[in-house]
């Protein structure tokens, strides 16, 4: 039953970090650099791979694909994160509300997806190396990764059906600076049960689905790496997933806090922390773990910066000789 004094507001209101002006400047000068620098990061590793036709294999392949979710990723919460730095309005239409409710929810559960065939991407090289040009050829990446993106949207659709369709009364403030699951629910006066339910299921579903499919792969992995018979091939395994185990260490631990649970058991402030974390931070480490932690990736810089040195070099020559 609806209350008597429900309403469907027009526009809601993101509290975003309320403080003094010289920390909102701070805090935007903070932000627009994360911002800034996660597009230019992510934006780099694609063309790289684009370029390198030494990482057209299946772990590059899903990394420009996580490159790419992380650009559209950060640019659903931090611009108008900043936008509310910048103006005295915080005001946003219901239907600006809800469309970034389901972008953000997509590409989480996209993420989750394609992290998992990362490390079963990991698993096949690593574990059954000889079949690894069969089970991972170009085709079923490329189907893996559609699965993957198909998959996060339409997991994202059902619950932000339902929260689309629950009424509002009282204030219309969200303590949060983006538009999530826990902060609606929080301020509508309906009765909000049946909207938790498919809210978390799917959400625990997407996110230990993937989860588990990582640690049997990582299990596997491990035991594959134990069993080698030198120094050198442990090491160099190892190498091999390591940084994917990082990002995926990073992610599903804050995510898990995040979305492991009903919604209306967080303190705002402790939701906000957190989803700085996986919507800001993670995006922007991401790279340099993939990067620093990957000969081939550095071995790829070093020949792109070494070619335009010596450009460079070739046109001051003929500039001089001119």
């Amino acid at each position: 039953m609806k209350p008597k004094n429900s309403t469907k507001f027009q526009e809601f209101i993101l509290l975003g970090f309320p403080t003094i002006i010289e920390l909102q400047m701070l805090l935007s000068v903070i932000f627009l650099v994360a911002y800034m620098l996660t597009i230019l990061e992510n934006i780099l590793i694609i063309i790289l791979i684009k370029m390198n036709h030494q990482l057209h294999k299946p772990m590059y392949f899903f990394l420009s694909n996580l490159s790419f979710l992380e650009v559209c990723y950060i640019s659903v919460t931090v611009p108008r994160l900043l936008m509310s730095f910048l103006v005295e309005s915080k005001n946003i239409p219901f239907g600006g509300c809800v469309t970034q409710l389901y972008f953000f929810s997509s590409l989480i559960c996209t993420e989750c997806v394609l992290l998992a065939v990362t490390a079963y991407d990991c698993y096949v090289a690593i574990c059954i190396p000889l079949r690894s040009p069969v089970i991972m050829s170009h085709q079923h990446c490329m189907q893996l990764t559609a699965c993957s993106w198909l998959i996060g949207f339409l997991a994202s659709m059902l619950k932000v059906v339902f929260i689309s369709q629950l009424s509002f009364c009282g204030s219309n403030v969200t303590n949060h600076f983006f538009y999530d699951s826990s902060p609606l629910l929080n301020i509508s006066c309906a009765d909000v049960t049946m909207a938790e339910i498919v809210d978390f299921i799917p959400a625990l579903f997407i996110l230990l689905t993937p989860l588990s499919v990582t640690i049997i792969s990582y299990i596997c992995i491990i035991s594959t790496i134990l069993h080698m018979p030198t120094v050198q091939g442990r090491k160099k395994a190892f190498s091999t997933c390591v940084s994917h185990l990082t990002v995926v260490i990073i992610f599903f631990s804050a995510t898990l806090f995040m979305y492991a649970w009903p919604k209306r058991i967080h303190s705002f402030d402790l939701n906000k922390l957190v989803s700085i974390v996986y919507a800001v931070v993670t995006p922007m480490l991401n790279p340099f773990i993939y990067s620093l932690r990957n000969q081939e990736v550095k071995g790829a810089l070093k020949k792109i910066f070494s070619v335009r040195q010596s450009a460079l070099k070739v046109s001051q020559s003929i500039a001089v000789h001119l």
